[in-house]
């Protein structure tokens, strides 16, 4: 995944499509996936993400004192990351 994006293959995805694909996530509007939650979208829904990918994400994404993702802050990490 990583490759992929430094390749610059596909192109950025907006801010706010990214931030409103979590949103749908999270319909109680809490502003965070908790780890669990995270996992159980990425290999259960969709294409699933492989565990090496899992474990890339969530060492990129997952807060360590909370054990969640506050998506709005990693939405902007990634599209920074794109810059």
């Amino acid at each position: 995944m990583t490759e992929v994006l430094l390749e610059r293959r596909y192109r950025p995805i907006p801010e706010d499509i990214l931030h409103r694909a979590f949103e749908v996530l999270d319909p109680a509007k809490r502003g965070f996936l908790s780890k669990e939650e995270l996992i159980k979208y990425m290999t259960e829904e969709g294409e699933p993400f492989s565990q090496e990918e899992m474990e890339e994400m969530l060492s990129a994404a997952i807060d360590p004192e909370s054990n969640s993702i506050h998506y709005k802050d990693y939405v902007t990490m990634m599209v920074k990351d794109e810059n």
